[in-house]
């Protein structure tokens, strides 16, 4: 991590509304920890997912809930990766009766669909099918303070990954329309001005883009090419130019991330890859 992490409680109330319980999972992928939210401001509230399963979350999550006389009815699962739903368990443990949905839902668990609307007292909320992190991926806009939990799309700090680019892209287009104020991220400390991250996010990733492009441009040295072709790159080799003031050990993660955008351009039709060599090259320079 290239800069200092914020430290957080864990346990917080970021607004009349919302009440953020850490997972007790801090790590080099999970930031602080996970991001659980207790949203509402009555007797009955929502909880927006579960941690990875930590003993103090479950313990914090009783305490906080003991303190505002309140309990839970339904929980939210953003997606299904393990620091989101590893807290199922337990919760269902403290409280059988509480109504688990999520997007591809597994046993015992409700289906959640794009649109899909949520209402306790104080908070109304509706679902934003935002695919790209994970397939199964949810957002939801709180109405009243016109915000966004954004889940792992968009994080608190750094940028996030993800599974397919060309999908991504287009769910964070379309979350940054659906609100205009805060975020409150999968992980990370809250977002004052949720559509400027999410646009920058986009920013980054049409820029990285343009890396790659101008890499396939450029002659490798040394290696001969027939007139009228443009070099051959593997994804690796790639990475070391873009990231060439980046730590090695970082080279590998950051290597999923340019074979992505590669696909993306391959079904663009604007590369093409020597399966033989997994090397790549610009399909011709009039695409560009």
């Amino acid at each position: 991590m290239a800069t200092q992490l914020v430290p957080l409680r864990e346990v917080e109330r970021l607004s009349a509304n919302v009440i953020r319980i850490l997972g007790g999972n801090p790590g080099k992928f999970t930031l602080q920890g996970t991001n659980t939210y207790l949203v509402g401001t009555g007797k009955n509230r929502l909880l927006i997912d579960t941690g990875e399963g930590k003993p103090a979350w479950i313990a914090s999550l009783k305490d906080i809930l003991q303190k505002e006389n309140a309990s839970i009815s339904q929980a939210v699962i953003t997606h299904w990766h393990h620091d989101h739903v590893g807290g199922i368990n337990h919760l269902l443990e403290y409280s059988p009766s509480i109504i688990i949905y999520k997007n591809q839902p597994g046993g015992g668990q409700q289906g959640l669909e794009d649109g899909q609307q949520f209402r306790v007292e104080g908070a109304s909320l509706y679902t934003v099918f935002s695919p790209g992190h994970a397939q199964d991926h949810m957002a939801l806009v709180l109405e009243e303070e016109d915000a966004m939990f954004t889940g792992d799309n968009v994080l608190g700090h750094g940028t996030a990954v993800f599974e397919d680019l060309r999908t991504y892209l287009a769910s964070l287009n379309k979350m940054k329309f659906a609100f205009r104020g805060r975020a409150y991220p999968g992980h990370g400390a809250i977002i004052d001005d949720g559509p400027k991250k999410i646009m920058e996010y986009i920013i980054h990733r049409q820029q990285r883009e343009d890396q790659v492009i101008q890499v396939l441009k450029t002659a490798k040295q040394g290696v001969e090419v027939k007139e009228n072709e443009l070099s051959e790159w593997t994804s690796m080799e790639i990475v070391k130019i873009i990231y060439k003031d980046v730590p090695d050990n970082l080279h590998l993660p950051a290597n999923g991330g340019i074979v992505q955008i590669l696909r993306k351009l391959e079904e663009e039709e604007k590369v093409t890859e020597n399966t033989r060599t997994e090397g790549w090259r610009l399909k011709n320079r009039a695409a560009l």
